[in-house]
């Protein structure tokens, strides 16, 4: 029996305003104490009433305009009524059959992924276990945090595709500075719905999986604690075979929460499945609906800006860079404007020797870019660092890309240069003259140091000889090494064609 795939995804993300969702606390809690970023308000005592964050409910809105969502001119606020001891209210302030934005879509490759809502809401606190006690312990510094979540239509075909659009997700508010949405910090949770179907036996019409004739279709799962785009994509794969079993087996699935166990790869039942009834959504008392204006959604449109899509075809045809290199500066917005940056300052030290920068921008800009991708990159990435946390400057950046074009210092020599500017900042003439690292074009000097590699290496000078010529490259690799990576490779190269076949 053949079966279909079906995913949908419900990603929370924590948004970036100084104070919290319905009260005045601050809403960074990082090393703070626990129970000391919190009010009456946030603590869920009697009488105490709810105030919306305005800044909130504008960047909630902002993530829809920038995923095609439409904005409901008139909002609300629902109470969802469930238990958690982390939820001191024994309710969370959320939204329900107003979202704030709603039917929107993202481009995944050839697809659109369509987005049932995205709504506003305010987070729970936090449970810990103590390691080897009997108790469990409440931080409530996160109640009352804001939270967006963002829920899709079940049209994710594969697990790669849900791996993708999160990703996509994350750099959208990442853009828009509304979430910092650091999935290792909790800031940015992903859940999956999945569901394995017999093909043919059901359709999707009206935004509903809807059986074909009197076929019963397979309930949905839901997992959860997920925690980062490799483990969402590990879960929902898990899940699709573990499903696919059952149902080969003659086995029930059960309409089920089950937890992602990320040291064991599996999931793990939690919980029978909920649904909105057992919640008891009815609007919230102490809040008023929400008036959108048109005026407003303009001056959070304004906020908007150029997006990673239209920035990465920018760079393509302003730089001349090839779209997959292009697609890796612009993944984040400080990545690409750093390197906008350095662009424009490589301008400045060109003209200053008297060059023509508008004759040689793509060109220096090809360099930039490939130095920043395959080393730059290289280092920030094994320290887990980004670019905010760099300490070499767009300019002193732009000196190493001009030295490496006029042909000053090889490129053994610039990544010497450049792991010394990783490690200690510095301007990278300084450190190229204390180094000692200027590139030798000398012909004369070389043709000496290749005759004495060729008489120091008879039988392969022979074999190149017979025809054997992949063997120029051991000879470059020998002079290199005397010359202590000075030379100039095409120099050096361009003399051993002569030299060894005399």
């Amino acid at each position: 029996m053949k079966y279909d795939v079906i995913i949908g995804l419900e990603i929370h993300a924590e948004i970036k305003t100084k104070s919290k969702m319905f009260c005045s606390c601050d809403n960074n809690s990082d090393d703070k104490a626990p129970n000391t970023a919190v009010c009456p308000i946030c603590l869920g005592h009697p009488g105490t009433l709810p105030v919306p964050n305005k800044r909130a409910i504008e960047l909630v809105i902002l993530a829809g305009l920038a995923t095609h969502c439409t904005i409901n001119r008139v909002s609300k606020f629902d109470r969802k009524n469930y238990f958690y001891p982390d939820l001191p209210k024994g309710y969370q302030i959320s939204q329900y059959d107003l979202p704030l934005c709603y039917e929107g879509y993202l481009e995944i490759g050839d697809d659109k992924v369509l987005i049932t809502r995205i709504h506003l809401e305010e987070d729970t606190g936090k449970s810990t276990h103590p390691k080897g006690s009997d108790h469990t312990l409440l931080d409530f510094n996160r109640a009352g945090t804001p939270l967006l979540e963002m829920v899709t239509e079940p049209v994710i075909k594969s697990a790669e595709e849900a791996k993708l659009f999160g990703q996509k997700f994350q750099q959208i508010l990442r853009y828009l500075d509304i979430s910092n949405a650091d999935m290792e910090k909790g800031e940015m949770r992903c859940e999956a719905n999945v569901s394995v179907q017999e093909e043919g036996k059901w359709e999707y019409k009206d935004n509903l999986i809807l059986p074909i004739g009197d076929h019963k279709l397979n309930p949905k799962v839901e997992v959860k604690n997920i925690n980062s785009f490799r483990s969402l994509e590990k879960a929902i794969k898990f899940e699709i075979e573990r499903q696919t079993k059952a149902l080969e087996d003659g086995e029930k699935i059960l309409a089920e929460t089950r937890g992602w166990d990320d040291s064991k790869n599996v999931t793990k039942s939690q919980r029978v499945k909920e649904t909105a009834a057992d919640y008891r959504y009815f609007p919230e008392p102490d809040i008023p609906p929400l008036n959108i204006s048109d005026d407003m959604i303009a001056d959070i449109e304004a906020e908007m800006g150029e997006m990673p899509k239209e920035k990465t075809a920018r760079f393509v045809e302003q730089y001349g860079l090839k779209e997959d290199l292009a697609e890796v500066i612009t993944s984040d917005k400080h990545l690409a404007n750093w390197t906008e940056e350095v662009i424009s300052e490589i301008g400045a030290v060109v003209l200053s020797e008297g060059d023509s920068y508008e004759r040689q921008d793509k060109k220096l800009a090809a360099i930039a870019v490939n130095w920043i991708t395959s080393e730059l990159l290289k280092h920030l990435k094994t320290d887990h660092r980004d670019i905010n946390d760099l300490h070499i400057s767009p300019a002193e950046f732009a000196k190493l890309v001009c030295l490496i074009y006029e042909g000053k210092i090889n490129s053994t020599a610039g990544q010497t240069i450049l792991n010394n500017m990783y490690v200690k900042g510095g301007d990278p003439i300084d450190i190229l003259s204390e180094l000692g690292l200027e590139q030798v074009d000398d012909k004369e000097a070389l043709t000496e140091v290749i005759r004495t590699v060729i008489e120091n290496n008879p039988n392969q000078a022979a074999e190149y000889k017979g025809g054997k010529l992949p063997l120029i490259q051991f000879f470059v690799g020998k002079v290199m090494a005397e010359t202590k990576g000075k030379a100039n490779p095409e120099v050096v190269r361009e003399l051993l064609e002569k030299l060894l076949i005399e």
